[in-house]
């Protein structure tokens, strides 16, 4: 499976940045439904967020999924993973 890789940077209330990738099938483009997969992964931390738009999440490149990336994929509809002051 193909999958496109969207590179995110998120402002924490505590000033530090978050920087995870999203991960979605390559025939998902439309970045909405990109930036409803990023805030539903913001919904689970215990600390608020600033919003996230097309300014912090952008297309990156696309590579091949792995076994777990594709596994994700099927039961979320993305594969998240996380970079930087992301806990």
């Amino acid at each position: 499976m193909k999958i496109s890789v969207w590179d995110t940077y998120v402002r924490r209330e505590d000033g530090k940045l978050m920087h995870f990738d999203i991960l979605v099938p390559s025939e998902i483009t439309d970045e909405e439904t990109i930036f409803g997969f990023g805030r539903q992964y913001l919904e689970t931390k215990p600390f608020v967020t600033k919003q996230l738009s097309a300014k912090q999440c952008r297309f990156c490149h696309i590579e091949q999924a792995t076994e777990k990336m594709i596994s994700s994929i099927k039961k979320n509809g993305f594969f998240l993973i996380e970079m930087e002051n992301c806990r």
